[in-house]
């Protein structure tokens, strides 16, 4: 029953965040584009979004609307975790996300199309497999360092990735969210194309496995004597 759970949380989520990002931009498109007050709110709306899906993911205890997030956490709980993170979790994210946009284009059709690669194929790859890779590592070394601090843990996350999104957006979008990417490309019909798998799929999934593999090298597991004064301090 927890495992099935987890799965519906998966793509719940995932139909909100796609929701979440559209609604920002109907918000956004009170103001001008180019105006300042308009990036301002956008960014506000931005971070207040990552603060609500945080707490949804605490509530739900663990769900997720990221195929990245999800295969960092699956390739830290041993193989059956991945494998039920790949085969289950991640096209439930992916599920979601189509039906969240196909919803999206049926009630707001001139809204939104995705994201728009405007670099050569390998140069996006790499772009959002960068941002990824920091995102990722961000992610790890936060649960490491600050595991119970909510607020700070967000905070820090939240800034961190509205800051490498508008690093990428001019180039890929910024996404690192293949679930996300997949529901706007499979809409418009483009979802096996290579430009898609390479730059939206590939990269950041090879980043996610090498960010996982450099933080487990650098950062070895406490073991229980190094663990012990910090639950005396606890």
């Amino acid at each position: 029953m927890g495992r099935i759970s987890i799965v519906v949380s998966d793509l719940v989520l995932s139909f909100m965040w796609i929701w979440s990002g559209v609604l920002v931009n109907i918000l956004v498109l009170g103001f001008s584009r180019k105006d300042t007050t308009g990036e301002i709110v956008g960014y506000l709306f931005s971070v207040i979004s990552t603060f609500i899906f945080a707490f949804l993911q605490k509530l739900t205890k663990g769900g997720l609307y990221s195929p990245v997030a999800s295969l960092a956490s699956g390739l830290s709980g041993g193989f059956g975790s991945f494998i039920f993170t790949v085969m289950v979790r991640i096209p439930a994210e992916v599920i979601g996300s189509v039906i969240a946009v196909i919803h999206i284009i049926h009630i707001f059709p001139e809204i939104g199309k995705g994201p728009k690669l405007t670099v050569a194929i390998l140069h996006g790859a790499l772009t959002e497999g960068i941002l990824t890779f920091l995102i990722v590592l961000l992610s790890l070394g936060l649960a490491r360092k600050i595991p119970g601090s909510f607020f700070m843990k967000t905070w820090i996350s939240s800034i961190a990735k509205l800051t490498l999104h508008v690093l990428g957006a001019d180039l890929t979008g910024g996404y690192m969210n293949p679930a996300a990417v997949m529901g706007w490309a499979y809409a418009g019909g483009e979802h096996i194309t290579k430009e898609h798998l390479l730059v939206y799929w590939f990269g950041p999934v090879m980043a996610t496995l090498l960010a996982v593999w450099f933080f487990n090298f650098m950062y070895k597991p406490l073991t229980k004597e190094q663990d012990k004064p910090k639950a005396k301090s606890e």
